[in-house]
């Protein structure tokens, strides 16, 4: 059947359709209420679709695949699901590089506590966020660390410890590490803290106003106080919260999204609405979106609100939309069933909720052009490093070597690098140390920079190895000429590389940064304020913390190293479990194989990997 014979056979039936390519390779796939209407809509000359990609995708098309459901809701379930199976060329992927932090609270175990952590899991606990900046995250932490009475210490910190840490003595932990703590009261706190991270600020204030009457009218002042503050801090946040809806609106959590876009970049801006009042304000940032509003809604609505597993966002009762995706009443169904309640994506015309998303667009413009000038700025600031130190190129990529030591041993490299003049960790890389004595910083700056560069020539290592635009140490004329030997070695006679050096002035009076250049006598000096020693030295100062942590962990390592350790075919859980049990490695050595084989996850594999050490 050709193409023009299956389009006049759709069905008026909700369902998703594949578009294929040559081998059949899957190169869209979207969602309709309507197949005939949706997929019809891509064939006429004169239709209102003017994506850049559809004139590209009509000449790829070889043919189309549809797959009927019984509601939109199915729709959009089976559209989620083929678009991770396939990951079609043209459908979008939007990415903000950001890894976004979630608060845990698990109140099933003993003594519950708040932690930060990376990625929800499937374990039963309660999950808050997630936050879109670490700050927010951890300023919602402080928080609660501050005005509830929730334990901070580890596990085992909790079954171990013998006396009250500085927790209780600042009055912010009950202690029930040591002293008994009446669990009726902990549960309550507990309780109270999910209603603060989850926003239910009316339900919380009415709660704690009783208590706090209550334990007032038994004279127990201590109590009432603890009361007391815990009001004060929901009430200095929600007088940070701009009012937006009164009246009924009040009981209805609502996300307002605002979009603005030029080109292919776009802005999307989130107003969270709780209790009447914007609780939190989400930015995010994409590119590479060159396809109309409505499909880009409908992506950034399916990944925001998607699996909580992989960092989905909780959804709120109403989703305030500028226009509704395609299939919007089957997406409510699928994200109410995610929610456990009901979910309404909405395009408001008029009236309050239509203010909140004209509010939400206001934002995403601010946002938009505010980064832009930020952009721009970076950008000024690039060039004027790229001249003053007579670069080939605008040094968007920058890297930094610091070796650190101490007194000689645990020497350690570290490697930083800057993008566009903000830290980008992922590309962090350290290095220990092994060729050289102890005490030779230069032996251990060649060999450090020997390794990285050589890397950085191997083309099989991949984009995190990539030479940087410029390279920076830490040091004088002397670290300058090992890192350009380190490279010379390799034949790297064109990497742009610098020393940056803390040294007194003419007076000796005042410490200021000089530049040190290649085949330059004289090293140049930058004023304090100067826009082109700002990537350096944030480079130097980031380059130096990093190594510091680096040597640290090496150090700690080194001196808790075990016997235990050097076991082969004995695992951390092994080692642990051994230890916990018969306490001390002469015990370990003094058992029997019976007593070793007692121990809970101790096989004949392990006794034999401990017999063969000894």
């Amino acid at each position: 059947m050709d193409l023009a014979e299956k389009l006049s056979s759709l069905p008026a039936r909700p369902g998703c359709y594949l578009f294929r390519g040559e081998a059949s390779e899957v190169l869209y796939v979207g969602k309709a209420k309507s197949l005939r209407s949706r997929v019809r809509s891509y064939f006429q000359e004169n239709g209102s679709d003017v994506r850049a990609f559809i004139p590209v995708l009509r000449r790829q098309l070889v043919d189309i695949e549809t797959v009927v459901t019984a509601t939109e809701k199915e729709a959009a379930i089976l559209e989620n699901s083929l678009i991770k199976q396939h990951q079609p060329r043209y459908n979008v992927k939007l990415r903000d590089d950001k890894e976004f932090l979630s608060l845990r609270l698990d109140a099933r175990v003993d003594w519950p506590k708040l932690d930060v952590v990376r990625r929800p899991e499937q374990d039963g606990a309660r999950y808050f966020g997630p936050y879109h900046t670490a700050t927010s995250a951890r300023r919602s932490l402080h928080l609660v660390n501050k005005h509830f009475q929730l334990r901070t210490c580890s596990d085992h910190e909790l079954t171990t410890r013998v006396r009250p840490c500085l927790q209780h003595q600042i009055k912010r932990c009950p202690a029930p590490c040591v002293f008994p703590v009446d669990r009726a009261w902990y549960a309550e706190q507990v309780r109270a803290v999910d209603l603060f991270l989850a926003g239910r600020h009316d339900e919380l204030t009415k709660k704690l106003e009783g208590e706090m009457k209550a334990a007032a009218a038994d004279f127990a002042f201590e109590l009432a106080g603890i009361y007391r503050d815990q009001l004060r801090a929901i009430e200095a946040i929600r007088e940070q919260q701009r009012v937006v809806q009164t009246g009924a609106a009040l009981s209805v959590a609502q996300d307002a999204v605002g979009l603005y876009r030029e080109g292919d970049r776009a802005e999307i801006v989130v107003l969270r609405v709780r209790g009447g009042r914007v609780s939190e304000t989400v930015d995010l940032s994409y590119t590479g979106a060159e396809v109309e509003d409505v499909e880009l809604l409908a992506a950034f609505v399916a990944q925001h609100y998607g699996d909580p597993l992989e960092g989905g966002a909780p959804p709120p009762d109403e989703i305030l939309l500028p226009a509704l995706p395609e299939a919007a009443e089957g997406i409510g169904e699928l994200l109410a069933e995610r929610a456990g309640h009901a979910v309404t994506l909405l395009r408001p015309q008029r009236g309050p909720r239509a203010h909140l998303v004209a509010m939400a667009a206001d934002n995403a413009a601010h946002g938009f052009k505010q980064k832009r000038r930020d952009a721009e700025d970076i950008e000024g600031r690039l060039a004027q490093l790229k001249d003053r130190l007579r670069l080939p190129t605008l040094p968007r990529r920058i890297e930094c070597c610091d070796i650190s030591h101490l007194g000689g041993g645990d020497t350690v490299g570290a490697i930083v690098a800057l993008v566009d003049g903000v830290a980008a960790p992922k590309r962090y890389k350290q290095f220990h140390v092994r060729d050289v004595e102890d005490g030779n910083d230069y032996g251990a700056m060649r060999e450090v920079l020997a390794r990285r560069f050589r890397r950085g020539a191997d083309e099989g290592r991949g984009p995190d190895w990539d030479l940087p635009d410029l390279f920076v140490v830490d040091g004088g004329k002397g670290q300058l000429a090992v890192a350009l030997a380190a490279a010379h070695d390799l034949g790297l006679y064109q990497l742009p590389i610098v020393a940056l050096a803390k040294e007194k002035d003419l007076d000796g009076k005042q410490v200021v940064d000089r530049i040190f250049l290649p085949n330059q006598k004289n090293p140049i000096e930058l004023r304090s304020h100067s826009a082109a020693l700002v990537f350096l030295a944030r480079a130097r100062d980031e380059a130096h913390r990093f190594a510091n942590r680096a040597r640290e962990q090496i150090g700690k390592k080194r001196r808790l190293h075990s016997e235990l350790d050097d076991v082969k075919g004995l695992g951390p859980k092994a080692k642990k479990a051994l230890l916990s049990a018969l306490g001390s490695l002469a015990a370990i050595r003094a058992a029997d194989d019976a007593t070793l084989l007692a121990v809970p996850g101790i096989t004949a594999r392990h006794v034999h990997a401990l017999r063969g050490a000894g």
